[in-house]
């Protein structure tokens, strides 16, 4: 498991004062302003997140030490991350990179489906991604008929499919 988790990624400079425009990876981007330090790029260097506010399903944030058009330019394209370890999820609630590469199974028959490529996030409940051996691409909801259980620990989800899921 990963250390360090993108939540932001800096797009481009908005304004003249050191605002920047990021897209944000996270399911409520109104809690990125809990985060007292992010990490910046690849060196996960600290930083100190001065504001976060939406403006058309983008992020503005502003940096501490980033007060100008010339600093927030030079950012576009990085990454900000936090640390795993400063984030408690609640009950039945994963990181999306950690549920990537494992395997899902049938809770009743045992079967291998394939493993989960993707989870799309834009409708009522996620959507998880699986290919599978053959090639196929199979697409299941994340609602709790369907999905049964989640062990990041074994590398495995349960699903039972609905009838005719997946013909």
């Amino acid at each position: 498991m990963k250390k360090y988790l993108e939540i932001l990624e800096i797009t481009k400079p908005h304004g003249l004062k050191g605002e920047m425009r990021a897209k944000y990876y996270c399911d409520d981007p109104d809690e990125i302003e809990q985060f007292a330090v992010l990490y910046l790029g690849g060196k996960k260097e600290p930083v100190k997140l001065i504001s976060c506010r939406l403006i058309k399903n983008m992020a503005v944030i502003m940096l501490d030490g980033v007060n100008t058009i010339e600093r927030a330019q030079k950012l576009a394209g990085e990454f900000l991350y936090i640390d795993r370890e400063d984030v408690e999820l609640d009950e039945d609630v994963w990181f999306i990179c950690d549920l990537i590469g494992l395997d899902v199974f049938d809770a009743d028959t045992g079967e291998l489906y394939g493993k989960v490529v993707e989870i799309l996030q834009n409708a009522p409940a996620d959507v998880y991604c699986i290919k599978a051996d053959d090639g196929r691409q199979l697409l299941f909801p994340s609602i709790p008929e369907v999905l049964i259980d989640v062990n990041t620990d074994e590398g495995k989800i349960l699903i039972r499919p609905l009838k005719g899921l997946f013909e």
